[in-house]
Order: structure tokens, then C-alpha cells, then sequence
């Protein structure tokens, strides 16, 4: 399915010769985006394992649009129950319940940030943690949409970076 364009994960370059694509019905961003119905996901889940067994997958490629190609996607988005995923052993989550810490956090972590996307799989930044882009945030955004989908906004705070830590510690590369 050529549905990944341009795209980058891990190792891997324009993820069409690499990937399965599943669209799912959705307004998207611009015109009205919406819940997923439960029978849509329920319907996604019977899909993903039988392709998951089928072809080995493994839960840490198990990807969004807004994973492999961030600069140019925001699907599936915040409303996509990624944890209903894991749940049915099809996607990664945090195993770790993360609790916003009010503390000052610190600049180091933005480098340690990155650090530990790349080791998941996330490309699309650039090395000069220290320096703001347009690309940085947009991988951020990418990522929290995923895994913090409450606060989608690029900004590394401590619940982002802890929970990319937990995951580049237990994910299997």
C-alpha cells in the first residue's frame, strides 16, 4: 500500500516498500475532527492482529502517520486510542504511570529528549537539540499526540520527556 510518501522510521526511508497502510474513516483535523466509533476500532483491532501475526510484526512498529512523517501528517491524532492498542498487544505504551511533576524542569532533558525518540524510532529532528525548529516541534507535537494526547502543544516538559524515557528503556530494538 503506497500510502507513507516521504517517511522515516528507525532505519527505514519512504516506508512504502517497508509498511502496511490502514486508513480509517475520519473528518481529520481540518473539517470537524472526532472520536473513532468503538466499532471502527474494534473492526482496526481484529485487522491488526491478524496482520501482526501474519507478517511478525513487532508493537514498536505498529505507527501512525504522525510517527513517520510528522513534518507532514497529524494522523491518526490525539482522539486515537493508542492505549486501547497495547491493551490488546498491538501497540507500546508506557508502563509507567506518569504524573505531572511541578518542578523546574531542566534544559538537559530536551538533549536526553530527542535521545531517547531516536532510540525509539522518530527521525525528522534536528541534532542541534538546543536550538528551537520548526521540525523539533512538530516531532513533539507528533509524539505527544501519541502518548500524552491531553497536552499537544511541542513543548518538552517533564511528563514528555519521562514518558519518552520509560519507553526507550522498554522497548526491545
Amino acid at each position: 500500500a503506497w500510502h507513507a510518501g516521504k517517511s522515516k522510521w528507525k532505519r527505514y526511508k519512504n516506508l512504502n516498500r517497508k509498511s502496511i497502510g490502514i486508513e480509517l474513516v475520519n473528518k481529520g483535523h481540518k473539517f470537524g475532527y472526532q472520536a473513532f466509533p468503538p466499532s471502527q476500532i474494534r473492526s482496526l483491532i481484529k485487522l491488526c492482529k491478524n496482520l501482526k501475526k501474519k507478517y511478525k510484526i513487532k508493537n514498536s512498529c505498529v505507527l501512525g502517520h504522525s510517527d513517520i512523517a510528522p513534518l507532514r501528517k497529524k494522523d491518526p491524532g490525539e482522539k486515537f486510542p493508542w492505549h486501547i492498542l497495547f491493551k490488546k498487544n498491538l501497540s507500546v505504551w508506557p508502563l509507567k504511570k506518569i504524573n505531572q511533576i511541578e518542578n523546574k524542569f531542566k534544559k538537559k532533558y530536551k538533549k536526553l529528549f530527542f535521545k531517547n525518540i531516536y532510540k525509539i524510532g522518530y527521525r525528522y529532528f534536528n541534532k542541534n537539540y538546543n536550538k528551537s525548529s520548526k521540525n523539533n516541534k512538530l516531532v513533539v507535537k507528533a509524539f505527544q499526540s501519541k502518548f500524552s494526547s491531553k497536552t499537544v502543544d511541542g513543548i518538552i516538559d517533564q511528563k514528555t520527556y519521562e514518558i519518552s524515557h520509560y519507553l526507550a528503556n522498554q522497548i526491545k530494538i
